[in-house]
């Protein structure tokens, strides 16, 4: 029977790209590493990596193997987890992935709260504008903003939340705000790399579904800070969710724009690996963080 440490020593030389990082992230050393690998290579009778004084590999094997030793550990840290659930604190790694700007505002303090509950357990957040593979990146949970589309993965609704389109006084000094979201396209739009139009309008009045415009694309970024920052630069309109720049509009820093008008709300969705048992540490702290946010909005 292989052994799981083994594997874990194999995943971590993978993921890290490197047997001195594989070796301070496990707190081993790299003689022990090596030896391990070999050991794995030799049971299996395949060679799982190429090695140059630059640089590791994965073989085709070696590839496959790979994925599948990341299912197989994230059962069994399932299994142990569902184990120790009803009789011990948590413990072990809880790693998290969410954008940047959500993060900060509310992903960074509910983890924070959630540690200090949990003194065994230790925390990883990765800030990062793109999709991560939860599986094959090892995370415990993603919250991701806006429609979901990968059925893949289990999903739980935490939030919603709207979005709102913004432009500096500086940019309304040289062009007349709208009054009609069809006048959007004759102003410069601040965009996100993942969007996808169009927009449809609603007259908040009636109810009305009135356009399906948005601002030509000028600019393009990959987050919604960048996005936020080229608005307080005067360069277009932005649409983006209204936690994000609320503090900016109540200080006259951003106008929001058609407030007759409003966008379909947002959601904000905790997604995690279709495991058949749900580790402990998520589950708890998906509770934990639908009721944090909750008493924010209170």
């Amino acid at each position: 029977m292989l052994n799981l440490n083994r594997l874990q020593m194999f995943v971590a030389i993978v993921e890290t790209g490197s047997f001195t990082k594989a070796a301070a992230s496990l707190d081993v050393t790299k003689a022990m590493l090596s030896f391990n690998l070999k050991q794995l290579e030799g049971e299996l009778g395949v060679s799982l990596l190429t090695r140059t004084t630059r640089r590791i590999a994965l073989t085709d094997a070696g590839q496959r193997f790979f994925d599948s030793c990341v299912q197989v550990l994230s059962q069994a840290e399932a299994a142990i987890d569902a184990a120790r659930s009803s009789h011990a604190a948590l413990t072990g790694n809880l790693r998290v992935t969410s954008t940047a700007e959500y993060g900060a505002h509310m992903v960074v303090p509910a983890l924070a709260a959630f540690a200090q509950r949990h003194e065994g357990l230790k925390v990883d957040f990765s800030a990062s504008p793109g999709l991560a593979d939860l599986v094959s990146e090892r995370f415990d949970l993603a919250l991701r903003l806006g429609s979901l589309r990968d059925s893949t993965y289990r999903a739980a609704l935490m939030e919603r939340f709207a979005s709102v389109p913004v432009a500096s006084a500086a940019y309304l000094a040289r062009h007349a705000a709208p009054e009609m979201p069809q006048q959007l396209q004759a102003l410069d739009g601040i965009f996100h790399a993942r969007f996808e139009g169009p927009l449809s309008w609603t007259h908040t009045a009636s109810g009305d579904i009135v356009a399906t415009t948005h601002p030509r694309q000028r600019i393009v970024t990959d987050n919604a800070a960048g996005m936020r920052s080229f608005a307080l630069a005067g360069a277009g309109v932005a649409i983006l969710p209204d936690w994000l720049v609320r503090d900016d509009v109540a200080a006259g820093r951003l106008q929001r724009l058609l407030p007759a008008y409003a966008l379909p709300e947002q959601g904000v969705y905790a997604v995690y690996p279709n495991t058949r048992h749900l580790p402990a540490k998520v589950g708890m702290f998906i509770a934990f963080l639908r009721d944090f946010i909750a008493n924010q909005h209170t």
